[in-house]
């Protein structure tokens, strides 16, 4: 059984669409946090995760904490799900690319822009830029990042992309990127369980 603590509408919410591409037992424990965009909330003593953030999982014993950790051990773990190539398969390489992309590039650029910090730092304004051609290159010559297969890369990307769509550019390559991302079965029920989530939290 995996056990996923998670705070409604966070950074772990992506984590119950991993959990049911995956399709493996799992429970949600709900746990309460500080939200880093508006400093409310408080962190949880029932939350294992060292710094009382989300998202964090136990699996046989083990505590993972950090998204690009879970989405690396999980797709390992349970191959058969088919969300990544593991250890020795052919493109493992470009998954371990596009995950990596994903932290280093993406969401420095995600972030610079939700602060308004473009503007002033050519520096940042030419990572956003470069990110931006990275991603809209791979994603007009293919549906996702891989070509046509989904992966947990696009779970993570995919998700960024949604969640600070008004600071990137507007494009109908990325809109139809986060649309099919969306409107898979998994990330329907994902936003389902994410929102009863919230309700249990608050009730």
């Amino acid at each position: 059984m995996i056990t996923l603590f998670h705070a409604p509408q966070s950074r772990s919410s992506r984590m119950i669409w991993l959990l049911e591409e995956l399709g493996e037992p799992y429970e949600i424990r709900p746990v309460s946090i500080v939200r880093p965009m508006t400093g409310e909330g408080a962190g949880d003593a029932a939350n294992p995760h060292p710094d009382k953030r989300v998202p964090a999982i136990r699996h046989n014993g083990q505590l993972l904490a950090e998204s690009v950790a879970i989405v690396l051990y999980l797709t390992e773990e349970f191959p058969q799900a088919d969300l990544g190539p593991v250890a020795g398969e052919a493109d493992r390489a470009e998954f371990l690319t596009w995950v990596s992309w994903y932290v280093a590039e993406l969401e420095p650029a995600l972030f610079a822009g939700l602060a308004g910090e473009l503007a002033g730092s050519p520096q940042k304004q030419r990572g956003y830029e470069v990110a931006m051609r990275r991603l809209e290159g791979a994603l007009a010559k293919h549906p996702y990042l891989m070509g046509d297969r989904f992966t947990a890369a696009d779970l993570l990307v995919g998700s960024a992309i949604e969640f600070g769509r008004r600071v990137f550019p507007a494009s109908a390559v990325l809109d139809a990127y986060v649309a099919r991302c969306k409107a898979r079965p998994a990330a329907v029920r994902a936003q389902a369980l994410d929102e009863a989530a919230g309700l249990q939290r608050a009730a």
